[in-house]
């Protein structure tokens, strides 16, 4: 028997109203680029379908790298606006440029100046502008892998007899999107720990990679303790250097009456 049409009418309307009342529910995907699938698939100009990895992987990566820095209790918290300047023109210089630094990033990642460094002064808060930039690039969906230098360096070293395990290691820094450096030649650097360095920094430098560096060495000293080194540091943070100078930068010796 075929329906007529007011019988068909009422089903209409009788299904509206429970699709208004128990809506279907919208997928929601961690990575929307991707539909969580990790594979991206795009049509290039010969009409061919070509399949790449999807950025998120890279950045899942760095962040679980991050969460196993021993940062991870504050990285959640660490941001530009917790950064206190304390009414200091120079910190407040700082931060404005760490933050003009991960505004314009898109713009000069391709460029020769590419990189920021911070150096100077201890305890003015060069790691939380590090964090704080990285945190808000990855918010940008760009990988931040973080190399904590004295615990990195020492890795790489334990590695170096096991060619995998060194390779594998050491590849996490050569070739991230951008690489943060966090107390750069903290410590007494053995000529091992100054060849490895080398490295790293001449590979990014040659391909162009980006770089977020704090350390408490400044410019010319990093110069003294290679001038390859230091001057691919240099050239590539052009633009972008912060040079903190002075004891009453030092956060923690506030209150204390020194």
């Amino acid at each position: 028997m075929i329906e007529g049409f007011e019988e068909i009418k009422t089903k209409m309307l009788a299904m509206r109203e429970a699709a208004r009342k128990n809506p279907p529910k919208l997928i929601e995907y961690d990575c929307p680029e991707c539909k969580d699938s990790r594979i991206i698939t795009r049509i290039d100009e010969d009409g061919v379908e070509r399949a790449s990895i999807c950025q998120c992987v890279q950045l899942e990566q760095a962040r679980r790298i991050m969460r196993q820095s021993g940062l991870s209790d504050i990285q959640r918290s660490v941001n530009f606006t917790s950064y206190q300047t304390f009414g200091n023109k120079d910190l407040e210089n700082a931060k404005q440029k760490a933050i003009n630094y991960y505004r314009g990033f898109l713009k000069i990642e391709k460029t020769e100046q590419n990189s920021m460094l911070l150096c100077g002064q201890v305890g003015a808060g060069k790691t939380h502008l590090g964090i704080a930039i990285s945190n808000n690039l990855m918010e940008q969906r760009i990988p931040v892998v973080y190399m904590p230098y004295r615990n990195a360096i020492t890795a790489l070293k334990q590695n170096i007899m096991d060619e995998e395990g060194y390779a594998r290691e050491m590849n996490k820094y050569l070739n991230a999107r951008v690489l943060y450096i966090d107390d750069l030649l903290k410590g007494q650097p053995t000529e091992s720990d100054r060849k490895i360095l080398f490295e790293i920094i001449n590979h990014r430098y040659i391909n162009g990679l980006p770089m977020i560096i704090t350390t408490e060495v400044r410019p010319e000293a990093l110069i003294d303790f290679d001038e390859a080194i230091g001057s691919r540091i240099l050239e590539r943070s052009r633009g972008n250097i912060v040079v903190f100078r002075g004891s009453q930068l030092n956060y923690r010796l506030r209150g204390l009456g020194l």
